[in-house]
């Protein structure tokens, strides 16, 4: 039995993991799937201050307060990128695998807005100022983003479309704060908007990407959409319990 810690991205709570963490408890594992502060259920305790910081302690409170040990840590975009190395910075201790899906650990410095083209990032910041009051990023347009994705379940875009909230922006402006101790722990990689090679060739000519080339880091490919625990949870479950 392992023991999983799951982490959305932007504009979703735990109840996105439910197939994947059913998927996990059905082979015997002991799974966290988390809302952070001011997402799911959790949407009504978000404040203009809520950012990485909130949502890092969340997750060491409840490593904690839960004393769990060995933890698989699983981010996904978001949480991978920003979240998952501050928890293991903090708490390597108790962290077996750090696991990014679709994502990838940001250098020390850089906040998740920042790794956005200038264009996107442009973008979300004119929706935060005129649709988000000026500290919420709002849900994207669900129905267009899955224009072509095949293998949804049926009555997933309603489920999104329904529960996912604002993202607190604060949380996409703060800055990464590491130190080395992350570092030496097990990494997994899962690729679905990218494939290895070309992972690798951004390795070696964008800055942002270089904490995916170590010697702890491995790569399963997962081709689809960038939220596979909606278009392909079943493989997704399967290689996180590999990853165990």
């Amino acid at each position: 039995m392992a023991t999983y810690v799951l982490l959305p991205g932007f504009w979703l709570g735990a109840w996105a993991w439910r197939p994947v963490a059913a998927d996990l408890r059905g082979r015997g594992h002991d799974v966290h799937p988390l809302s952070l502060t001011g997402m799911g259920e959790r949407a009504h305790l978000a404040r203009p201050d809520t950012d990485v910081e909130t949502h890092i302690t969340d997750v060491l409170n409840l490593i904690r307060y839960e004393d769990l040990h060995d933890v698989v840590l699983v981010g996904h975009s978001y949480a991978g990128a920003v979240v998952v190395p501050n928890v293991a910075d903090r708490m390597p201790d108790r962290i077996k695998r750090m696991v990014f899906i679709d994502s990838g650990p940001l250098p020390d410095g850089m906040s998740q807005a920042e790794f956005a083209p200038p264009e996107e990032r442009t973008r979300n910041a004119e929706l935060v100022r005129e649709e988000g009051h000026g500290r919420q990023l709002p849900p994207p347009p669900w129905h267009q983003l899955a224009s072509g994705v095949s293998g949804l379940p049926d009555g997933t875009l309603e489920r999104l479309v329904r529960l996912s909230v604002p993202q607190p922006w604060a949380t996409a402006t703060t800055p990464v704060r590491l130190t080395e101790a992350w570092e030496k722990l097990p990494r997994l990689h899962v690729l679905c908007g990218f494939s290895v090679e070309q992972v690798r060739a951004r390795i070696a000519t964008v800055p942002a990407f270089r904490y995916m080339a170590t010697e702890t880091s491995a790569y399963r490919e997962l081709p689809g959409w960038h939220w596979p625990m909606f278009d392909r949870p079943g493989e997704l479950a399967a290689i996180l319990h590999d990853a165990a």
